[in-house]
């Protein structure tokens, strides 16, 4: 792996270990709620946008774990909020990605982890791990800056597509008013594609981009935990993740893919209409 990024802050070894240890045991949480049945606790942007019980209840366990273990780091979770921190480590957490198919039992979920440096918005963040847990399959996926993507022992590698096209992924905001725009986008992309998979979990689609079992992945209107570990993921795997042009993976736009295909989808979807 790698030594620390600079003598003040901690090894990244040590961080990926605590990152997978608690993604495992929140994950572990997640599917024995599952089991028990799901209670919606709340919508939150759109009425489709819900929150369940078991969302908040694996947030405050990731948080809590992290606060005994390392009591001054900031985090940015998508129930709780953020606390800033002292020690310029921030803890980015989904506690449950893919609230949806949780709801409707589903197996396309997961728990996203990252340890960034820096102020804790993607546009100026570092990514120094990043974890994604399936709990419906028990998979683990990690990453480690400059250390490469693993899962289960295996190091991961971006795919090349073919002369079929690429098996891309999307995804679609809750917001009905922004349905057309994204299918029209989707429209645009379509020739390059020999199909599209729309799982609804955005840091399982960048995962299993890492992963190869997809060939790159685009969707407008991700927040800060939904990609944090996952883009770290897709570029230890040498693959390429962006934004705007540009820029870094963020609301108006995330597209992650090996080099070639990413540039190919990115001149699609930012072609004047």
């Amino acid at each position: 792996m790698v030594d620390a990024v600079n003598a003040d802050l901690p090894a990244p070894d040590e961080l990926l270990a605590l990152a997978v240890e608690i993604a495992e045991e929140a994950g572990a949480l997640a599917r024995r709620r599952r089991t028990e049945g799901v209670a919606i606790a709340a919508t939150k942007t759109a009425l489709a946008d819900i929150v369940t019980e078991a969302d908040r209840e694996v947030e405050d366990l990731v948080r809590a774990r992290l606060a005994q273990a390392r009591p001054g780091d900031g985090f940015l979770g998508e129930e709780s909020g953020a606390e800033t921190g002292t020690s310029g480590i921030t803890w980015v957490v989904d506690p449950i990605d893919g609230t949806v198919n949780y709801a409707y039992g589903i197996p396309q979920y997961a728990v996203s982890i990252a340890a960034v440096t820096g102020e804790p918005t993607p546009e100026t963040w570092e990514a120094l791990v990043g974890v994604v847990h399936n709990p419906a399959v028990v998979e683990t996926f990690l990453a480690l800056r400059g250390g490469g993507a693993w899962l289960a022992g295996r190091r991961l590698a971006v795919s090349q597509s073919g002369d079929a096209g690429a098996l891309l992924a999307t995804g679609f905001g809750y917001d009905p008013a922004t349905h057309a725009g994204d299918l029209a986008r989707l429209a645009e992309v379509m020739p390059l594609a020999r199909d599209i998979r729309r799982a609804g979990a955005a840091s399982l689609d960048l995962a299993f981009v890492a992963a190869g079992r997809l060939d790159g992945y685009f969707e407008r209107g991700l927040n800060p935990w939904d990609h944090a570990a996952g883009a770290l993921l897709v570029t230890e795997a040498g693959g390429v993740v962006s934004g705007l042009p540009g820029g870094r993976p963020g609301r108006d736009m995330t597209i992650a893919a090996g080099a070639e295909l990413h540039d190919r989808i990115a001149e699609t979807v930012y072609r004047p209409r």
